[in-house]
């Protein structure tokens, strides 16, 4: 067996590995809802209480243009240090009040502070005795402190009894269920049999391409791979089906972000409103065909820019290198995403969580295609350097001022 063979066998092994990884995660996907389905968790401290209420989507800010509260939307009020909610106290008596923040932050009651809620600490307290204090049917709630975004959770909530008896049922009971209402839950599992479907149509139809792009030796390797067809023809019919496979795993990433409260690029402005199947479907394949175009507008950038230096032997190595490195990332994200679900775990990433390993990738990125590309000409490392910070460190730079 010569070392070509070998070499396809690795490849073919580290196919099935991903190709095994990701059903794994799909099968995890579809029996989680099963299994949790039913199951009542507590909130507060030591999960002691029942929900009752939650006032996540009850939040006002104070609007100085229109002096006076108006709901919180996200995309607008992202830098709000103060959010406020109004909290019925005649008909939630005998219940407590929840307070719990993720950093130090302040607690006003009818605009008079009253404590400081400390960071990860619950803060309870007895609605009854607020009323008898206040002595009006509701009071007015602000909670003030950095991080307005995913930062507070406030909850009325009633104490789970200790003494509390255990009904217990037989299985041989029919048992009916509301079905939960949440489009991004399908979306998330339709959209990963999706993306397993566009690799194994890469996979099956464009093999030699797909081991060549998804090769962890090929990409690690400073020199060139043998397919020349894939770096000669960056526009070719092989290349853009790799490309278009990019910006869909991409698109699914940037949705699975924008599920998790982060707006990026201030896109909830322009996506379609709301969570169900449908309109995450057109929000995807808008911000698909928005992500194929930046890859084009890149191609574009680099061939400008390469015929100004007269770099042209290497924009074509220059842009088969993104498509590669950026395939192998992505792929791993997606791994990452479909092993940590958005419903069958408590995980909250931040933005800093989401931002940084993307900052780490591009730059290491940028040093990768420097020692890359300087072995393919002689040039002078200054004109090479200056040629990669105009079409990597710049739109770097400006991506993340308009990220977050």
């Amino acid at each position: 067996m010569n070392r070509g063979q070998l070499r396809g066998l690795t490849q073919d092994r580290y196919v099935r590995l991903v190709i095994v990884w990701l059903v794994l995660s799909l099968v995890r996907v579809f029996t989680q809802p099963v299994i949790a389905q039913g199951r009542q968790e507590g909130v507060g401290p030591a999960n002691g209480f029942f929900p009752v209420h939650d006032f996540q989507n009850d939040f006002v800010v104070y609007d100085e243009a229109f002096k006076a509260y108006v709901p919180f939307i996200l995309e607008q009020h992202a830098d709000e240090q103060a959010v406020s909610a109004f909290v019925d106290l005649e008909s939630n008596r005998r219940y407590k009040l929840l307070i719990q923040s993720k950093q130090d932050g302040f607690l006003f009651v009818d605009a008079a502070l009253r404590r400081k809620c400390p960071a990860g600490q619950w803060v309870v307290l007895d609605i009854d005795s607020l009323h008898r204090l206040y002595r009006k049917p509701q009071v007015f709630i602000t909670l003030y402190g950095p991080a307005v975004v995913n930062n507070w959770q406030l909850l009325i909530g009633h104490a789970r009894a200790m003494s509390q008896q255990t009904i217990r049922l037989n299985d041989d009971l029919l048992s009916v269920r509301p079905r939960p209402l949440s489009g991004f839950i399908d979306f998330f599992s339709v959209g990963l049999l999706f993306l397993l479907a566009s690799h194994a149509f890469l996979y099956t139809f464009f093999r030699r391409g797909f081991l060549t792009y998804y090769s962890p030796l090929n990409l690690v390797r400073l020199d060139p791979p043998d397919e020349s067809s894939l770096i000669s023809r960056p526009l070719g019919g092989v290349s853009m089906a790799f490309t278009l496979n990019l910006s869909l795993g991409l698109a699914f990433l940037f949705l699975y972000v924008q599920s998790q409260h982060i707006s990026l690029f201030g896109a909830g402005a322009f996506l379609p409103q709301g969570q169900t199947f449908g309109q995450l479907l057109l929000s995807y394949l808008a911000v698909t065909a928005v992500v194929f175009g930046l890859m084009l507008g890149k191609y574009a950038l680099i061939a400008t820019v390469g015929s100004l230096y007269k770099f042209d032997s290497i924009v074509s190595l220059h842009y088969f290198r993104i498509v590669e490195a950026s395939l192998v990332f992505t792929t791993i994200l997606l791994l990452l995403t479909a092993a940590i679900s958005p419903y069958s775990s408590n995980f909250e990433p931040s933005p800093s969580l989401v931002v940084i390993p993307f900052i780490v990738y591009y730059l290491g990125r940028l040093g990768w295609l420097y020692l890359t590309l300087v072995r393919q000409m002689p040039v002078k490392n200054l004109y090479l350097f200056s040629y990669l910070c105009i079409v990597e460190l710049i739109p770097l730079v400006i991506g993340i001022r308009f990220a977050v």
